[in-house]
């Protein structure tokens, strides 16, 4: 970000703030996000997924993995 904000003689908050809003969530995930899909994945309500990918990426990924 901080070359891209370099080249284009933004503030490196712009270029964040540009990306975040082009992902389909509209935001950078957050530790808490990470956390939830994490805590599910390891909690007895995901006892039945086995060998699964799942892409917490904010929709960024534009189809199935």
């Amino acid at each position: 970000m901080g070359a891209q904000a370099k080249t284009q003689n933004v503030s490196i908050d712009e270029i964040r703030e540009r990306r975040a809003q082009s992902l389909p969530a509209g935001h950078f995930g957050t530790p808490d996000e990470f956390g939830k899909a994490c805590a599910f994945l390891c909690s007895v309500h995901a006892g039945y997924i086995t060998g699964q990918n799942w892409l917490i990426d904010g929709g960024t990924y534009p189809g199935t993995y």
